[in-house]
Formats: C-alpha cells, sequence, structure tokens
C-alpha cells in the first residue's frame, strides 16, 4: 500500500465529482478516447446519482489543496450459474505522476474490501491484452487468468 501518510483512500460522492471527473477524463484518454471532460463529469454524475456504481478516490492532502491520484469504479452484477451477487471492476486508473507509488494496490485492495463488506462472491476485471503493467499487479495480488472462456461484444453504434 501506499506509505505516504497524505495520501488518503475515500470512497467518492457528489462533493468530489470534479476531482473524478479529472481522472476519469485522463482515463478514457489512456484508452485512446477522445477528451470529453464534460461528458464525461456528466457520465460519472448519473452513475453517482442513480447508485450504479461506486467509485474510490485517492488523494493527496497537503496543506491548501488536495490532488486527485487515481480511482477505481465498481458496478453491480449477479452470476446466475452461481447464484451469487459479483462486482465488476470497470475502471482503473492511477495519475502518471503517482504511478509506482503504491496508489493503485491500495485501490485494488479498497476494492476487494468494498466487495467483502456487501456480500460479493466475486470481483472481475478486463484488461487490454497488452497492458502488461496492470496484468502484472493483478496477477501479484491474486487475480486469476480466465483461460477457460472467450469474451465476446456487439457494438450497437
Amino acid at each position: 500500500m501506499t506509505n505516504d501518510e497524505n495520501i488518503v483512500l475515500m470512497k467518492a460522492d457528489l462533493d468530489q465529482i470534479d476531482l473524478v471527473a479529472d481522472l476519469f477524463d485522463k482515463y478514457r484518454v489512456f484508452y485512446e478516447q477522445p477528451s470529453n471532460l464534460e461528458e464525461g463529469k456528466k457520465f460519472i454524475r448519473e452513475r453517482m446519482e442513480n447508485q450504479q456504481s461506486v467509485i474510490f478516490l485517492a488523494i493527496e492532502k497537503q496543506a491548501s489543496s488536495v490532488r486527485p491520484l487515481g480511482f477505481v469504479q465498481l458496478y453491480p452484477s449477479f452470476s446466475s450459474v452461481n447464484l451469487a451477487k459479483i462486482l465488476i471492476l470497470n475502471d482503473l486508473y492511477v495519475d502518471q505522476s503517482a504511478r509506482r507509488s503504491g496508489v493503485a494496490k491500495s485501490l485494488m485492495q479498497k476494492a476487494k474490501e468494498h466487495a467483502l463488506e456487501t456480500g460479493a462472491k466475486e470481483l472481475t476485471l478486463e484488461t487490454a491484452s497488452d497492458n502488461h503493467k496492470a496484468q502484472h499487479l493483478y496477477e501479484l495480488i491474486g487475480y486469476e487468468k480466465d483461460a477457460e472462456h472467450f469474451y465476446y461484444n456487439l457494438l450497437l453504434n
């Protein structure tokens, strides 16, 4: 985890929407989407207002400022086969300036704690096949690569 006592993990709410939206926009750009801060902010706001996701935010508190470092976003779902609630870890992003500092690992731990506290039986995620740094982190903290299933997508627009 992080060794910096100025770094705080928190469940984000509408009071932190600007901090989350800034990171969310950078996250989307990382995945080769055009920057669109306002639409991203609207998307995050709708998820929060409708209680459709949970976002944990890592911030660095300094004397008179707060700097967003990273976030993780979880979406609830269910497994019919396992008759259980699951959480989809859909988004994880750490600002370039905070990478390799333990922020991502701390956010992943917070996601796991939330999953256990809410009775989820599984925490699932996907990442790009060339995102080797993320894959290394996931495997380091206990995630197992699924070698039995293929995933398909049907883009509708």
